[in-house]
């Protein structure tokens, strides 16, 4: 997969990127987990998240946030990480001026950066959430939320409580035509361990339906 370097705030990001050459496909950035516990963008998760868009017909991007692996900076904490992937949909955009749709991804900690950059791109349209930290991260700022997605989690996550999620989903104010889907994969604990392959089905799946139904519309 063809490496890429577009800047970011603090300087260079590195990232993986793949180029769908049809004039419409649409995007998707995929968000790695925490870079102080050893969050990449080579996470076994976010490199499935991003072939299975890739496998769909979209051009995807994944990277390294601020001061991990060679992507300039340092850590801080979550603000300059949104502001990263802020640049991270910008330069996607740019390589893809006609897209057609514009999605996030996003892993534990990146799930949280990915919620609040949608709340702030009215263009996205969906987003794929997994295994947010709703019991750490304050996402009190989708009130409402602003587009429909995927939350899927494990029952026997203790890094991320599963009732944390449920609690999250059911706080979710949404407007009219949105609609927020809740997964829950029975045995899997915050990595997914053993369950990756039922993890990725599940939102190869989402995507799918999501995009049957906006292409019959």
């Amino acid at each position: 997969m063809p490496e890429v370097v577009f800047n970011g705030p603090s300087g260079r990001l590195e990232g993986r990127y793949h180029h769908n050459p049809s004039a419409n496909a649409p995007v998707a950035i995929i968000l790695h987990p925490h870079p102080q516990f050893g969050g990449t963008m080579n996470n076994q998760i976010v490199y499935q998240l991003f072939y299975t868009f890739k496998d769909r017909g979209f051009s995807v991007l994944r990277f390294n946030f601020r001061g991990v692996g060679r992507s300039h900076g340092n850590f801080d904490d979550g603000f300059g990480e949104l502001s990263d992937a802020a640049a991270a949909l910008d330069w996607l955009q740019t390589q893809n001026p006609d897209s057609s749709a514009s999605w996030i991804s996003g892993f534990s900690f990146g799930s949280w950066i990915g919620m609040q950059l949608l709340m702030r791109r009215p263009e996205v349209e969906g987003f794929i959430t997994v295994a947010p930290q709703a019991n750490v991260y304050d996402f009190s700022f989708l009130a409402p939320c602003p587009s429909s997605g995927l939350m899927i989690n494990g029952d026997s996550d203790r890094v991320a409580p599963a009732e944390s999620t449920v609690k999250l989903v059911e706080k979710l104010k949404t407007q009219k035509g949105i609609i927020i889907d809740h997964q829950v994969i029975e045995g899997a604990n915050h990595f997914f361990d053993g369950h990756v392959e039922e993890l990725i089905d599940n939102v190869g799946s989402y995507i799918d339906h999501r995009m049957l139904t906006r292409n019959k519309k």
